[in-house]
């Protein structure tokens, strides 16, 4: 009996390796509605409700430039507004506004400070000699002026002025009476320069000496760019699509390609 139960116990049958094993097979069943799956871009399925509180309601003027930017990407611009979207680098607008700020305007308090000292020089007897100062001309109507009186060496305008059509023509102005002009970016810039909030245009009309160098140096760089280049007056702007508009142009194009491919087969054959 001992050896039965010894026997019974050691004889376990061995398992089947896993090539003979057969696998369960399920069968799958067929739906009345078959539930295709949800697509979460943009234009895609309604997204599920999650916290949203990390997101930013952008005030209405923000709003409103971003989409004037896309609005401008999506139209076709003409070379003439299309212009302004070319600019002096980063270096060169450095570079410029330094020598510009030696030829600033005298503020209210500056001005009243030197006629007070001339009044008090003419009260004590003495001869006042004031020589013609060196400053920027501002203004849209006086630059324009001084442009066509040829007196303006140098032109600088903001390539965000709003609306465009104020100083959209000046360039062709300055091309016209050979006038060097160059585009840089920010309004609020020359602001700074004639102490005002913006400025859309400034003008160099007279150059110390000292400065001149680096001015004519200057000049040859922008009349390069701008004056001479025929390519800013030719090229157009925008026309980017979107990523949606992009992909259904693709799928459109692949479309084409396939049909012109089987034609090709159905002639060859």
């Amino acid at each position: 009996m001992v050896d039965q139960k010894g026997s019974a116990k050691a004889s376990k049958v061995a398992p089947l390796p896993k090539v003979l094993k057969q696998e369960k097979v399920t069968k799958q069943r067929d739906h009345l509605f078959v539930h295709p799956p949800k697509n979460y871009d943009i234009g895609g399925d309604i997204r599920p409700r999650v916290n949203l509180s990390r997101y930013v309601k952008w005030p209405k003027y923000v709003r409103i430039q971003r989409q004037r930017r896309v609005l401008l990407q999506r139209l076709k611009i003409p070379p003439a507004i299309n212009q302004f979207n070319y600019t002096i680098d980063k270096s060169q607008a450095h570079q410029l506004l330094k020598l510009l700020s030696k030829y600033k305007p005298e503020t209210r308090k500056e001005k009243s400070a030197r006629l007070l000292a001339d009044a008090n020089a003419i009260a004590q007897g003495q001869e006042v000699v004031s020589k013609k100062p060196y400053m920027l001309k501002s203004g849209l109507n006086h630059v324009t002026n001084l442009v066509e009186y040829k007196k303006a060496k140098l032109v600088v305008i903001a390539h965000d002025v709003d609306p465009l059509e104020l100083v959209m023509w000046l360039p062709t102005l300055c091309r016209k009476k050979e006038v060097p002009y160059c585009i840089i970016k920010g309004k609020s810039r020359l602001g700074k320069l004639v102490h005002q909030r913006t400025a859309s245009v400034v003008a160099v009309d007279n150059i110390r000496k000292e400065d001149q160098a680096e001015f004519e140096g200057m000049i040859k760089a922008f009349t390069a760019m701008f004056n001479d280049n025929v390519e800013i007056r030719r090229r157009w702007g925008g026309h980017i699509m979107g990523i949606k508009s992009q992909r259904q142009e693709a799928k459109v194009k692949a479309l084409i390609a396939m049909e012109n491919a089987k034609k090709l087969g159905l002639a060859i054959g």
